[in-house]
């Protein structure tokens, strides 16, 4: 179940009128935006608010849109945003306002997950700048925010409690209603957040950057419902979301679920204890020694940890061998040729190629990603983020890509070693982020403790964990249709 289309869909019926019926018997939009608009008055005349200068130029009657995008049922008037709710924009003061403790002011990053979280990275500027020069973008309990340059664009977020005072900056409005706040602020949130006007207004940089003026923000064509309705239709979304957060919740809990059994399962194997062991299969350390003489291994004594039969302890180092990638500058990079694979095309265990660069052929061996290579992450945000190249076409590798390739297919099989690296993802990244800036080297990898089992009984592990993988992925699926 997609359950964010799911959200989307009520959404979209909820401001066509079509989640709730409608009630002859409820007072029409229109009386509602009358009294709105006295209420809207009184506190110009008592110069709380200043009229906006397209209403002072135009006369007292109300600024209806002249196209609007959909028709809406009986009893509903389309309005602009200015007409229901003061809307102002954020202020960006100086350096020096900014104090250790003082008025919170209210970043675009504090907008998280439709909530203020004043906790992340907090800042406070002085009383004075705040009840002064910001005075026209100070914050009340229960206004409404939305951030009006992206990506993301339209973020929204209501002041809570916990913050009386506060002030924000120029990358969002703040949106507060003239009359029945609490109520039309939850309907203009509904309504916002289903973001058809939003994008219809938006506009777009030569940078990439969208964003909206304080005028379209103003003029924002809103489908007023009766208020009544209004009531219904916000009870009936927080209704529906609340199912979709059980929902989401349940995904969310079984998809931890999942990953620890499959985490759980990686460690049995790496332990010996997913497959019985043969006595007749030959022991892992005589197989090292006679392909790598030099190999430093451990067997089962009484000084190290119990081993299972036939097992034996090595470093990643002897039966693997690291290939760092080249460093491929970006003048190099072509429309087609040999795909060249960098730290972001690592995702999920796998490698994509769906955002790649080409590189012209000629460059040495060591640099060709082959099918089946395992590649990781050496530096950077996603450290030792590992995945597995399955195309039938070479690759070249870029730096900061490791390529951990096998020493000899006759000692250590392919997918026990992709099983096995996966289960040290969390020590990995531990060993990784020992400094200020993320970064493995290959010393470190080669280094890792291997317990290696006999080939014989790789094979039996590798296809007991693909058994039961297979098994948890068809009822993952099936839950999630």
């Amino acid at each position: 179940m997609d359950t964010k289309k799911l959200r989307q869909k009520i959404l979209d019926l909820a401001i066509h009128g079509k989640l709730v019926p409608q009630d002859p018997n409820d007072e029409p939009a229109s009386v509602l935006l009358e009294r709105i608009r006295a209420e809207k008055e009184r506190l110009i005349k008592e110069e709380k608010i200043k009229r906006s200068r397209k209403s002072a130029k135009t006369s007292d009657t109300p600024h209806y849109p002249q196209d609007v995008p959909f028709e809406v049922p009986k009893g509903w008037v389309w309005c602009l945003l200015e007409e229901l709710a003061y809307v102002a924009a954020g202020s960006t003061p100086n350096k020096d306002a900014f104090v250790a403790k003082g008025i919170p002011y209210i970043k675009m990053y504090n907008l998280r997950v439709q909530k203020i979280d004043f906790d992340f990275h907090p800042q406070y500027i002085k009383r004075e700048i705040h009840e002064g020069k910001l005075h026209r973008s100070r914050t009340e309990i229960g206004d409404l925010l939305m951030n009006i340059v992206g990506p993301p664009l339209g973020k929204l977020a209501v002041i809570p409690s916990t913050l009386p005072e506060g002030n924000f900056n120029q990358a969002a409005v703040l949106i507060r209603p003239y009359h029945h706040k609490e109520l039309l602020v939850k309907y203009l949130f509904y309504y916002l957040s289903e973001m058809s006007e939003i994008n219809s207004i938006s506009t777009k940089g030569s940078a990439g950057q969208v964003n909206i003026s304080l005028t379209q923000s103003q003029n924002m064509r809103i489908p007023l419902p009766p208020l009544a309705e209004q009531q219904r239709i916000v009870e009936e979304i927080e209704r529906l979301f609340k199912l979709i957060d059980i929902i989401e919740q349940g995904k969310a809990d079984l998809q931890t679920t999942i990953t620890q059994t499959k985490n759980k399962i990686l460690d049995l194997a790496i332990h010996g204890k997913l497959v019985p062991q043969d006595p007749n299969d030959e022991p892992a350390s005589e197989l090292l020694k006679r392909i790598n003489p030099k190999a430093q291994i451990t067997c089962d004594n009484e000084h190290s940890r119990k081993l299972p039969y036939n097992w034996c302890l090595c470093n990643l180092g002897d039966v693997c061998m690291l290939e760092n990638g080249f460093a491929f500058s970006s003048d190099q990079y072509k429309a087609k040729g040999t795909p060249l694979i960098r730290i972001s095309n690592i995702k999920d265990n796998e490698i994509s190629l769906s955002s790649c660069v080409f590189i012209n052929e000629g460059y040495e061996e060591k640099y060709i990603v082959h099918s089946g290579d395992l590649l990781i992450a050496m530096s950077g945000a996603t450290t030792g983020k590992m995945g597995i190249y399955n195309q039938k076409y070479v690759a070249y590798l870029n730096q900061r890509v490791g390529n951990i390739k096998i020493v000899d297919s006759n000692l250590l099989f392919d997918k026990y070693r992709n099983y096995f690296l996966f289960s040290q993802k969390n020590k990995i990244l531990e060993l990784a982020y020992g400094g200020a800036q993320p970064n493995i080297s290959g010393k470190v990898i080669n280094s890792l403790f291997v317990p290696l089992p006999p080939l014989a009984e790789q094979k039996r592990i590798v296809k007991k964990i693909e058994e039961l993988f297979l098994v948890i992925d068809t009822v993952e699926q099936a839950l999630q249709a």
